[in-house]
């Protein structure tokens, strides 16, 4: 062989080996990347199971209220949001203008549309979309939390779970540490014999439903050291006007958004007359959305400044 043709040869040996071994980083590299990328697997324990939360989800679909509310304290804004096609509901919830794609109603979240935005994580609730779970997980990875008809405390729970999802740990813990702060500070200045009875109704056009000492404002207003008209494992009752004069609380609370309700009617009955509330002027209209319908950390804050307001104008 000649010489020139050996150093050729040479030479071509070593640049295929260059690029063998370049190629091989590079491949060991973009697994980093793509590890890097992907982050840490966590298992999330939720209503249904557990499920397996990858990374930081950045993309998120929450299919209720309360989820938008933990979101919101969490400093993330979700992708999709299930705003039952009420745009406004969510400005008053975030406190601002999000940008956000509408996945339909809480009752029947769109699936086609969850899917299009490719979420890295859906937040659903437990009653409302357990039929769908297996739909959804099969979209991205999904938990279900209790949201509908919970209380106070499965909302914190529910709060912290999410924060656990996110990988937001400190976060969460930080602003629980804030929502405790500030719980305890309305509660410091409420006064200390405080001895009346506290009751919140719903009302609606044929029909008055209470929330008991066990619903999620009813634990709200036991953390501020208000007494419920009615102790009770059961969150909810329809009553009428006769058993409302019977339990004849001192403040009452009616949420209603709905225009004329029965309240309207009872208001001309002399059994209405008669109630400690009205006769004391402390019947107080609050906000079905922010004491019904939202729930969550921020929502619990802004009841409980609701109430001093309302009742101690403070």
């Amino acid at each position: 062989m000649k010489k020139g043709t050996l150093t050729y040869t040479i030479l071509s040996i070593m640049t295929i080996a260059v690029l063998i071994f370049s190629s091989g980083c590079g491949s060991n590299s973009a697994q980093e990347e793509g590890k890097n990328a992907s982050g840490e697997t966590r298992t999330i324990q939720h209503e249904l199971g557990s499920t397996e939360v990858n990374g930081d989800p950045k993309k998120i679909v929450v299919l209720e209220f309360s989820f938008l509310d933990s979101l919101t304290a969490l400093g993330v804004t979700p992708v999709g949001v299930a705003d039952d096609k009420k745009p406004q509901l969510i400005e008053k919830l975030a406190g601002k203008k999000i940008d956000y794609t509408s996945v339909g109603t809480r009752a029947e979240p769109n699936i086609e549309i969850i899917s299009s935005l490719q979420p890295d994580l859906i937040i659903a609730d437990a009653e409302r979309h357990k039929g769908i779970y297996e739909q959804l997980k099969k979209v991205a990875p999904t938990i279900e939390l209790k949201s509908k008809e919970s209380t106070y405390k499965e909302n914190i729970d529910a709060f912290k779970t999410i924060s656990d999802a996110l990988n937001k740990k400190e976060v969460s813990d930080k602003r629980l540490k804030e929502h405790d702060e500030v719980i305890g500070k309305i509660k410091a200045d409420l006064p200390k014999e405080e001895t009346r009875k506290v009751m919140v109704g719903v009302a609606r056009t044929d029909s008055f439903n209470i929330h008991t000492s066990s619903s999620y404002d009813g634990e709200i207003l036991a953390n501020l050291g208000l007494e419920n008209s009615v102790e009770s494992p059961e969150a909810y009752k329809d009553i009428n006007l006769e058993q409302l004069s019977e339990l004849n609380p001192d403040i009452l609370f009616v949420s209603s958004n709905e225009g004329k309700t029965i309240v309207d009617d009872w208001k001309q009955n002399p059994i209405w007359k008669d109630l400690k509330a009205v006769k004391n002027n402390q019947v107080y209209d609050v906000d079905r959305d922010l004491w019904t319908r939202f729930r969550g950390v921020m929502s619990s804050e802004t009841i409980s400044k609701d109430v001093t307001e309302k009742v101690y104008s403070k």
